[in-house]
């Protein structure tokens, strides 16, 4: 810990709502500074957007001191907010990758600078996906006019909006999703208005209508094959209630569901009758990087659900996937057995090195957004199937909707640790080890009065290599001709 008396000299770069003067600090005390968003000794992507933060408490005089190996950036707070120049940061970044950028906060004292316990941010070569894509709504628990889907750049912090349903009268825009991290493959849902699957791939738009004969629903959860033909889907038959005295505000639940491919190509859907056993539920599918297996979760169905709902827990499985001819395997291989420990699995990952899968723990049920006892674990998928909690990423809050980057470094994830009300993005390093580190938010401009006045969720987080390739003009265009609707096979 650095104490010592001692002038450091500063090349100083200052952002345009800052006072221009230089800056240095006289002096270092022993002294801690309560920082929102908590960046204190996070590891974070050489190519991430500045990781402002504010200085809680009273409004004061703060300067924040930025050093990496070969070069230093003084930054003065206005309402002790500080608001880091990008290109400045981008280049301490790259001076500093594969090693570690040392913040002093300061505070002035007459004519002096007076430095606080400094603190770290380690910079490690890993890259991260260029940004990231998800849903904004408000809490399930009251009503809503607007949402739709977005997406933010990761090394400027700048969102876009890709689809909002202001151009659709409030109707509900859900379950995206993009393939291997690919810009050229995305989806979601639009229930009411224009309803449809609206599948977007190579350049093309395709609204689909998907509810047929032999599934119970439209499509609802879905997941990409890696070779971009196939498209997992749930067909779910699902209800939500609302607990009137509880910390856990919402219930949700299905009363049966199955799991079905659609193939992009032939434009029809095919399944296993081990995926829409009539005794269970089968629901968020997912397949692995090798496209050979399809991952899924699966409960016996529980008779008057809607009022023994914490007796539903679910198993995880998977079951051989062959996308040469289009079909499955004969043998459903369990993977964790929730009739054996009384707890539930609920959104599976696997990741890009196909090593492990990550999963949503909870004591019941699947909708484990609203569980605050969720968290993340990950099991090996080696012979020895090893389950870990993943405790250094987890919190007291909830923990689910959680992707990987396409390099398997880094995952993003929704929590509510921040005010239990709110999900927000959260990003973790993942090392070549299989050792997890501190989180960090989303970074965003005045982060503190940005969430403060944000009253909307980030719903399902996942990384895309690039920004999206379709506009909302291109998607309203196709939504608004009925005679480019497109029905199944």
């Amino acid at each position: 810990m650095r104490k010592a008396i001692g002038v450091l000299l500063t090349v100083v770069v200052l952002c345009a709502s800052c006072e221009v003067e230089k800056g240095h600090i006289t002096r270092v005390i022993d002294s801690e500074v309560l920082i929102y968003p908590d960046y204190k000794n996070v590891v974070i992507p050489s190519n991430i957007a500045p990781m402002n933060f504010a200085v809680l408490g009273d409004v004061g005089d703060y300067a924040l001191q930025i050093e990496a190996p070969s070069k230093t950036l003084w930054v003065r707070a206005k309402n002790n907010d500080f608001d880091i120049p990008l290109h400045e940061w981008h280049e301490l970044l790259a001076d500093a990758k594969g090693g570690r950028l040392t913040m002093t906060i300061a505070t002035r004292e007459k004519d002096d600078w007076v430095g606080t316990t400094p603190f770290e941010m380690r910079v490690v070569s890993d890259s991260i996906d260029e940004y990231i894509t998800y849903r904004l709504i408000p809490p399930g628990y009251v009503g809503w006019y607007k949402m739709g889907i977005y997406q933010c750049s990761l090394s400027t912090s700048e969102q876009s909006v890709i689809f909002e349903n202001t151009h659709t009268h409030a109707n509900c825009v859900n379950c995206h999703t993009v393939g291997s991290q690919s810009s050229s493959r995305t989806l979601f849902h639009m229930r009411g208005e224009c309803a449809g699957t609206y599948l977007m791939k190579e350049g093309e738009i395709a609204r689909l209508d998907t509810k047929t004969d032999s599934t119970i629903s439209a499509f609802v959860y879905p997941a990409w094959h890696p070779d971009g033909r196939y498209i997992a889907f749930s067909t779910n038959s699902t209800a939500q209630t609302f607990h009137t005295a509880h910390r856990d505000r919402i219930e949700v639940f299905d009363y049966s569901s199955d799991i079905i491919v659609y193939d992009t190509e032939l434009n029809e859907v095919f399944y296993s009758p081990l995926l829409k056993a009539s005794d269970c539920c089968e629901t968020f599918p997912t397949f692995s990087p090798d496209g050979k297996w399809l991952y899924f979760c699966t409960s016996p169905e529980v008779k008057d659900v809607e009022l023994n709902y914490s007796q539903v827990h679910y198993s995880l499985c998977r079951i051989a996937f062959d996308a040469e001819r289009g079909g499955f395997g004969n043998i459903v291989d369990t993977l964790y057995n929730a009739e054996q420990t009384g707890r539930s699995v609920s959104f599976p990952r696997v990741s890009p090195d196909g090593r492990i899968v990550v999963f949503v723990l909870s004591n019941y049920g699947n909708f484990s957004i609203w569980h605050s006892d969720a968290d993340l674990y990950s099991m090996s998928l080696d012979g020895e199937r090893k389950l870990k909690i993943l405790d250094e990423i987890n919190s007291s809050d909830v923990e689910s909707y959680h992707s990987w980057s396409k390099n398997g470094r880094w995952m993003v994830f929704s929590s509510r640790r921040d005010d239990g009300l709110y999900t927000r993005p959260y990003f973790a390093y993942y090392d070549e080890e299989g050792k997890w580190y501190k989180p960090f938010m989303l970074p965003q401009k005045s982060p503190s009065q940005f969430y403060k006045r944000l009253d909307m969720s980030y719903n399902v987080p996942e990384f895309m290599d690039g920004p999206s390739e379709f506009s909302m003009r291109d998607i309203l265009n196709v939504a608004k001709e009925e005679s480019k609707r497109v029905c199944l096979r």
